[in-house]
C-alpha cells in the first residue's frame, strides 16, 4: 500500500482543554495500587461497573434462546441472510443477520459489523476487500434492535410531509420514554441505551455464527464506524469471543476522550471542535445510560475515560482506526486515550496487540480503513508485517495527559 501522506503537521489544533488527569487504572476504588495480574482482574471488574454499566447503562443479559434459520443462501459474492430469534420465551425477537462468505477454501475468519443501515455496506469494494481476501463479512442492522432517531436527521426532511412530523413524534417518544424497540420490549426491567442495545446484537450474531459452524471462530473482529464504532467497542469490551476489536471513529462515548476537548483547523482549513458528553444527549438522548448525564459540564468528575473501555480489550487485539480531519471525534483524544490503555497491555505483557492509524479526510469508513483493517488481521492470523502507515501522527506533540506509569 501507498503512503498515505500522514505527518504532524496536517492540522493545526488551535486550541486543547485536559479537564483532570485521565485516572490511572492501577489504583482499586479503596486506594491500593494494583500490583500483579491478579490484581489486574479484580481491578478488571471495579471498571467494568462504571466504565460499562454507568456509561452504557445495564447490558441486557444473555438470551434464554437463540435459533438460526437460513432464509437465501448466496454464493461467493452473494450474501447469505439468516434470520436470528432469540430473547426470552415470552417475549423474543429476531433480527437478520448477513454472510458474505470468503473467497477460501478453508474456515476463515469474521469481521462482524452492524452497520448494515449505513450505505457503505452496501459498497462493492468495501464488501469485497473482505472477501477477496479470505475473511467473511457478517453484517446486521443495529437498529432492528433499538431506533436511532436524531433531530439533525428530521432536520433534514422536507417540511410540511407527514414523515417529517411523524419522526418528530418518534423522537419525543424516546426522549421522554428512553430507550425503545423490540430488544427494550424483551428486557422492560434493564436500564441500558442503544447503544448497549447494539453491542448485544453483535454478541447474538457471534451465537449464530458458532451454531452454523461456517466461519473461524477464533479469528472473530468486530467493526462499526461513529455511532456504530462505539456499539462495536463496547461489543468488544463485553465478549471476549472477539479476538479483534476495531471501533473506527467513534467519537464522544466511545474512543474518543470526555477529559479531552479540542480545536482544530482541517486539511481543508474548517475550524471544527470536539464532541462534547452534551452533545449526545441534546442529539442522541437514548444512546448512553441516564447516569451519565449529571457530568455533563463536569467530565472532570467522571471516574473513567475512554481508556478504561480500551483496556477491557486487553490481552486481545485492540485496532483503534481514525481520521485526521475528523475533529468531532477527537483524534488528539484518541491517540491520548490509547497511549494510556497502552500502560495496561504493557503491564499485561501484550503491547504489540495495541495498533492505531491515522488516515487523510474526515468522518467516514472507507476502503481505506477496511484495507489497513485486513492487513491487522493478516498480521495476527498468518505472520504478514503491517504496513507503513499505521502509528502515525497527524499533528505534534501535545501536553501529557497523564502522569502514571503501570506497575513494575
Amino acid at each position: 500500500m501507498k503512503d498515505n501522506g500522514i505527518h504532524e503537521n496536517l492540522i493545526e489544533i488551535l486550541d486543547y482543554k485536559l479537564c483532570g488527569e485521565l485516572p490511572n487504572p492501577f489504583v482499586f476504588e479503596n486506594g491500593e495500587a494494583v500490583k500483579t495480574k491478579e490484581d489486574w482482574a479484580k481491578r478488571r471488574e471495579e471498571i467494568y461497573e462504571t466504565t460499562i454499566n454507568l456509561q452504557y447503562g445495564k447490558m441486557p443479559p444473555k438470551p434464554e434462546f437463540l435459533e438460526v434459520e437460513p432464509i437465501c443462501l448466496g454464493g461467493i459474492g452473494s450474501p447469505s441472510s439468516y434470520r436470528i430469534t432469540t430473547g426470552t420465551r415470552a417475549n423474543p425477537l429476531s433480527f437478520i443477520m448477513y454472510v458474505y462468505k470468503a473467497n477460501a477454501s478453508e474456515l476463515a475468519p469474521a469481521v462482524v459489523t452492524g452497520d448494515l443501515c449505513f450505505k457503505y455496506a452496501f459498497d462493492k469494494e468495501y464488501i469485497n476487500t473482505f472477501i477477496d481476501n479470505g475473511i467473511n463479512l457478517v453484517l446486521f442492522n443495529r437498529t432492528e434492535l433499538a431506533p436511532d432517531v436524531a433531530g439533525y436527521n428530521i432536520d433534514g426532511l422536507k417540511s410540511g410531509t407527514n414523515e417529517k412530523e411523524f419522526a418528530k413524534e418518534v423522537l419525543g417518544r424516546l426522549t421522554n420514554e428512553g430507550t425503545t424497540g423490540p430488544l427494550k420490549k424483551t428486557y422492560p426491567d434493564y436500564d441500558f441505551g442503544s447503544v448497549a442495545a447494539w453491542a448485544w446484537g453483535y454478541s447474538r450474531c457471534v451465537d449464530a455464527l458458532e451454531i452454523l459452524g461456517n466461519v473461524d471462530m477464533d479469528t472473530i473482529v468486530f467493526t462499526g464506524h461513529s455511532r456504530g464504532g462505539k456499539a462495536a467497542a463496547l461489543a468488544g469490551a463485553v465478549d471476549e469471543r472477539a479476538a479483534i476489536v476495531n471501533p473506527n471513529a467513534s467519537c464522544s462515548g466511545g474512543y474518543g476522550s470526555y477529559r479531552i476537548k479540542i480545536k482544530a483547523k482541517t486539511e481543508s482549513g474548517e475550524i471544527e471542535e470536539s464532541e462534547p458528553l452534551s452533545n449526545i444527549y441534546r442529539h442522541f438522548p437514548t444512546w448512553l445510560g441516564s447516569g451519565m448525564k449529571k457530568y455533563i459540564d463536569k467530565e472532570q468528575e467522571i471516574p473513567f475515560d475512554s481508556h478504561y473501555l480500551k483496556a477491557l480489550v486487553a490481552p486481545r487485539v485492540l485496532f483503534v482506526s481514525e481520521a485526521a480531519s475528523d475533529i468531532m471525534a477527537n483524534p488528539v483524544g484518541s491517540y491520548q486515550t490509547t497511549e494510556a490503555a497502552s500502560e495496561v497491555f504493557k503491564f499485561l505483557g501484550c503491547e504489540q496487540n495495541l495498533i492505531w492509524y491515522f488516515r487523510k479526510g474526515d468522518h467516514y469508513q472507507n476502503y481505506e480503513d477496511i484495507a489497513q483493517l485486513v492487513n491487522v488481521i493478516k498480521h495476527f492470523k498468518e505472520g504478514k508485517e503491517l504496513n507503513q502507515n499505521f502509528f502515525r501522527k497527524p499533528f505534534g506533540e501535545m501536553p501529557e495527559a497523564f502522569s502514571w506509569k503501570c506497575p513494575k
